[in-house]
This record gives structure tokens, C-alpha cells and sequence, in this order.
């Protein structure tokens, strides 16, 4: 908004500091201190509220240690995270931008869905919460939303080099000082083309996918693009509200996960990086670093009151939203096959508890008794407990909550390296 006003307003009006809102790095700083100021001074008193209304967290036994103390501590604090990342964005945002207009709906879309699931749980008392199949229903609606505004819009495009300025639509950029520089040229294009890790071209096309030729080809291709961002943005916002079950666990992972997302818009949106880098050229993806800054700074101010031992939880209304922003935001700047490795938290969460279902079962038709692989799933809960017959016994000892969420932190920092280092190793 506070952006919008800047353009309107620079042509007319000279004043003092009014530039700098041109600058991605000035508005994502500035984005980064005002969602962190809201989340610290507007959370406590949402906190005090959520307690004095008796909004508490049903807890059940599971032989947890300190598991049952958490009883009453306030739910539904993920309206923190909400409304500290809605209002940087909103005012400090380009909202002409796709991005920013996407990363907004979904926040506001899952973070609803959320909201109604705590709310049947805290206050129609149904442990249950929203039904599984309406939250499906949400998250894929949601992804098409996604999928086929990216289709229509002119602005999500790439950017990619031509030989001569003879095209309709191009841009230039300088290369060298003196006698070496190089103009360079760029056309504009829509494209099914994504980054792939670790290969030498990192690009994958989905076109390739298509069985046609033509028009038909692409317009299969897109088909199929929308369906994987169906996939990925039902799978991580579900990974993340599996690993939401430790104090500050699934809070800490988001802030490394956004961190190394907003990095890699940046890199996408900026002409020159992108070019020195070898990657994909994304014009109008650098406002996505606006959004993703005042996500950050929304996840550290809840963070400070989610920190073991809580004093709040995020409950699905947080742990939704940050699934969702994550994945809307890694599908936008062409990053969704990294999704593996820079989320391999929430995937490995994910996949315990798959793997956990579905060997239980197939034991317990083959020999008439189901057999664990872990002592207990979503993975985090493996490490809490003992005593407990499953095919991986380590480690024997159950170890302290603020151990294993801190571990958690480090091993999600090493693989949002190697996901940033990806881009050159190939």
C-alpha cells in the first residue's frame, strides 16, 4: 500500500526518504521490524485474551515426558503469526504484484481453514476438529487458485536471453566496464520450466511430460504443472502441521525455510545475480521478498512466546498458513523440486508417519500383529520415548524436548545450505 502510494505519488511530490520505498532491501528490512514489533507487543495481549477466554490445548496422554504440564496452555496463537505477516505485507507490498496478491490469499485461505478446525476443537470441544476430507478440499481448491492464476497472469513469466533486440518484448543489461561491456538482451515468456538440483542445465521442463506436440503439448503441460502445485501445496502444508507438536519446533524450521526462500527470490528477481548464478530469470518475484520478510519476522516474534516451554501453541490456524506461504512461495520462484531438501523436516515427518501406517498394517495382516518402525510418529515424538517395541530402538533414552527441537534447528540450517549451494553445484 505504503509502495503503491510511492509510485503514485513520486512524480508529484519530493520528499525527503520517499525513495527509498523503491528498494526491495529497504521495504523487507522495514518489514522484518514492524511484523516482528506486532507479533512481540500484539501477542501478549492476544495471548492474554486466548487465556482469559479458557482457549487451551486439549492434551492427550501419550506417555510423553511433560507432555500432560502443557494442559491449558493457550491454542489458536497462529492469529499472531496472521495478522503480523498480513499488515507489513499489505502496507509495504506491491499489490499490482501476482506474487503478493497469491501469497496473500493463501495466508488468509489456509489460515481460515485453520482457524475453523481449532475452533470445532476448542469450542465445540470435537478433538476431531474439520473434517479431514474439507481441509483436502481447501488445500486443493487453494492449489488451483495457485495454478491457474499463474497460467493467466502476464506477469508471472521468465525472463530468458535472445541473441539481437528484434523481439517485441525485451530488456537489456550491461556486462563489463570500458570496452568490454555487453549488451545483453531478454524476451519474455511463458514457460512450464522449473529449477532441478544437483544437473549440470538445471532445468526441467514439465512440457516434457506432455505426450503431444503443439499447442496441445503445451496447454497438457499445464495441466500438469497445476496438479503437481495441487500436490506439493496439499503435501507441505500438511508436513508442517505434522511437525507442529514441540515447543518452537515447527516455528524455528519455517523461520530457516522462509529465510532461504526469500535469499533465493531475490536472487531470482535480480537480473544480474540471476545471470551470474545461471538460474532462472523470474522479473517480478523480488516483491515476493517483502512477503517472506514480514513472514519471518512474524515467525521470530511468535517464537519468543512459542519457545520452550510455550506459552502459546500456533495450532492448525498458524501451522497451515506456514505450510502453505512455504509452498505457494518455492512453486512462484520455480523452486518446488527443492521443496525435499530445503524442507526435509517436514518431508521426513511426513513420510514417518506413512511409513509408520502402512507397515503397521501390512504386519499386522501378514502375521496377524502389527509391528512399529518407530517407537512413536510424527518422527519428533521417536526421540521422546522408550520402552516402546518398534524396528528402531535408537535412542534408548528418551531425550529432553529442548534437545531434539534444537537439533531439529540445526539439521534444518544444513539443508537450507545445501539447497542455496545447489545452484552452483550441478
Amino acid at each position: 500500500m505504503l509502495y503503491n502510494l510511492y509510485e503514485y505519488l513520486k512524480d508529484f511530490v519530493d520528499f525527503p526518504g520517499l525513495g527509498l520505498f523503491q528498494y526491495i532491501s529497504f521495504r523487507a528490512f522495514s518489514a522484518v521490524l514492524l511484523s516482528l514489533a506486532i507479533a512481540l507487543f500484539a501477542g501478549k495481549r492476544i495471548i492474554n485474551k486466548l487465556a482469559k477466554k479458557q482457549i487451551g490445548e486439549e492434551i492427550r496422554d501419550l506417555g510423553l515426558e511433560g507432555q500432560m504440564q502443557k494442559k491449558g496452555t493457550p491454542t489458536m496463537g497462529g492469529v499472531i503469526i496472521l495478522v503480523a505477516t498480513l499488515i507489513p505485507a499489505i502496507l509495504l507490498g506491491d499489490l499490482t504484484n501476482v506474487y503478493v496478491l497469491l501469497l496473500l490469499v493463501t495466508t488468509i485461505w489456509l489460515g481460515t481453514i485453520g482457524f475453523i478446525d481449532d475452533y470445532i476443537k476448542v469450542f465445540k470441544k470435537n478433538k476431531e476438529g474439520l473434517h479431514g476430507k474439507f481441509k483436502i478440499y481447501g488445500q486443493v481448491t487453494l492449489g488451483l487458485i495457485v495454478g491457474i492464476t499463474l497460467y493467466a497472469s502476464e506477469q508471472s513469466v521468465i525472463r530468458v536471453a535472445v541473441k539481437a533486440a528484434s523481439h517485441e518484448i525485451y530488456s537489456e543489461v550491461v556486462e563489463g566496464n570500458g570496452d568490454n561491456k555487453n549488451t545483453l538482451y531478454f524476451q519474455d515468456e511463458k514457460s512450464t520450466k522449473t529449477t532441478i538440483p544437483f544437473i549440470k542445465n538445471n532445468e526441467f521442463d514439465y512440457a516434457w511430460l506432455a505426450p503431444f506436440k503443439g499447442e496441445t503439448k503445451e496447454k497438457i503441460a499445464w495441466v500438469i504443472y497445476i496438479i503437481v502445485i495441487i500436490f506439493i501445496v496439499t503435501a507441505v502444508s500438511n508436513g508442517t502441521n505434522l511437525t507442529d507438536g514441540m515447543d518452537g519446533l515447527a516455528t524455528g524450521v519455517s523461520v530457516i525455510t522462509g529465510t532461504t526462500l526469500a535469499i533465493l527470490a531475490y536472487l531470482s528477481g535480480n537480473i544480474i545475480y540471476s545471470n551470474y548464478l545461471q538460474i532462472l530469470y523470474l522479473p517480478n518475484t523480488g516483491e515476493i521478498v517483502i512477503v517472506l520478510a514480514a513472514f519471518i519476522g512474524a515467525l521470530i516474534g511468535f517464537l519468543w512466546y512459542n519457545s520452550y516451554p510455550a506459552q502459546v501453541f500456533m495450532g492448525d490456524t498458524g501451522s497451515l498458513a506456514i505450510g502453505g506461504i512455504i509452498a505457494v512461495a518455492a512453486i512462484m520462484i520455480k523452486k518446488e523440486l527443492l521443496i525435499p531438501i530445503l524442507c526435509g523436516i517436514f518431508f521426513v515427518e511426513s513420510l514417518s508417519v506413512i511409513v509408520q501406517r502402512l507397515y503397521f498394517k501390512y504386519t499386522r495382516i501378514k502375521y496377524g500383529k502389527g509391528v512399529r518402525v518407530f517407537k512413536m510418529t510424527p518422527l519428533h515424538h521417536h526421540f521422546q520415548k522408550e520402552d516402546v517395541q518398534a524396528l528402531i530402538q535408537n535412542p534408548r533414552k528418551a531425550l529432553p524436548e529442548a534437545k531434539i527441537v534444537t537439533r531439529f534447528w540445526i539439521i534444518a540450517i544444513f539443508l537450507a545450505v545445501i539447497t542455496i549451494i545447489t545452484l552452483k553445484i550441478r
